[in-house]
């Protein structure tokens, strides 16, 4: 990982950018290390493609099973108090 210095980074914001497409690259301030720029695809392999609720169930393998389902009719049930 290269390393630059926040006012090399504003200067060359291009370079930075491209060569973060192959590793990720640390901004630092004042010599303390501040940010990191990665790509795009590596920021989306990190956070995981996120999907509504929707698609989510129909992508699941349980999607169209006719599942059959049934519970106790009755209006109380015993208890020890």
């Amino acid at each position: 990982m290269h390393v630059w210095q926040l006012q090399e980074a504003k200067a060359k914001l291009t370079q930075l950018i491209n060569r973060s497409k192959s590793e990720p690259q640390i901004i630092s301030r004042h010599g303390v290390n501040e940010s990191v720029v990665i790509s795009m695809d590596q920021y989306l392999e990190l956070c995981g493609a996120k999907e509504n609720i929707t698609t989510y169930f129909k992508n699941s393998p349980l999607y169209g099973v006719d599942i059959a389902l049934e519970r106790d009719q009755s209006s109380f049930r015993d208890t020890d108090l």
